[in-house]
């Protein structure tokens, strides 16, 4: 079976390498080209050592021969490359955070106008993402949740948008929302966190930190608490390389891990 030719954008970022790194050790796949904005257009070394690729702050100059894009950008970069890339018949797996709905409907758009698989998946830890589906399940027979996220003093957005999936999902399984308990007499602003459908989310930061969900659902007597752990960023290319050869033979657009995992 020949090779999976993969051009990783924002490849000079963290996720980006660890995208190549995993990509470079994989038996059935090829990496061929890095764009990332701030790269000085060339060669560029493998993060493992195997050998160079050219490399490129604009991603069209390193299409030729692509397979599937792997996008670890931004919400504006990620779009570029969808674009770009369908343009050129070359499928794509966004990992970026940050799209909107519009951005769904035109990556569906570009999907079916040029015939490649477009594949976006806010969270690719299948820890994760069986997380949110296990919310989803057991949410229906309790009446109260929590939910904390934790991750690193860097990241933007708070809550994430894997919180925002596992209270989501929570709201969905129960048909409804869930009752959020308020303090009588507030000593300092906001100590119940944000209020989602009833689900009090509170969002931590602090350098040491990957990114950690714990949702815990209450009733009469008892508390059932879910909760998942990503120790670094290896924890997400076992979902990364699947989504890749997922792209590789699956048209359309897909959006999510689970639908590939086969939860949903």
């Amino acid at each position: 079976m020949s090779s999976i030719n993969v051009v990783v954008h924002g490849a000079l970022g963290k996720m980006g390498q660890e995208a190549l790194r995993a990509v470079s050790s994989a038996d059935d796949m090829r990496p061929v080209g890095g764009a990332d904005r701030m790269a000085e257009p060339g060669q560029m070394s493998l993060p493992d050592g195997s050998g160079r690729i050219p490399v490129s702050n604009d991603l069209a100059d390193v299409l030729d021969g692509a397979d599937v894009v792997v996008d670890f950008s931004s919400a504006d970069g990620a779009m570029e490359a969808l674009r770009r890339a369908s343009a050129r018949k070359v499928n794509v797996v966004v990992g970026t955070t940050g799209l909107v709905e519009a951005n769904y409907r035109e990556a569906d758009g570009l999907a079916d106008e040029h015939g490649v698989g477009i594949i976006i998946a806010p969270n690719f830890a299948m820890g994760a993402v069986l997380m949110i589906h296990l919310a989803k399940v057991a949410s229906r027979f309790f009446d109260y949740a929590d939910l904390t996220e934790m991750h690193h003093e860097a990241k933007i957005d708070a809550p994430s948008g894997t919180a925002l999936a596992i209270a989501q999902a929570a709201v969905e399984g129960k048909s409804g929302g869930f009752t959020n308990v308020r303090a009588e007499k507030e000593l300092i602003a906001g100590p119940r966190g944000g209020d989602y459908e009833g689900i009090s989310v509170h969002s931590a930061r602090m350098p040491g930190r990957m990114a950690h969900h714990e949702l815990v659902l209450g009733a009469l007597g008892q508390t059932l608490t879910i909760r998942h752990d990503s120790i670094n960023r290896e924890s997400f290319m076992p979902g990364v390389m699947m989504a890749i050869r997922e792209a590789a033979s699956r048209k359309g657009l897909t959006v999510g891990l689970e639908k590939i995992m086969g939860l949903g």
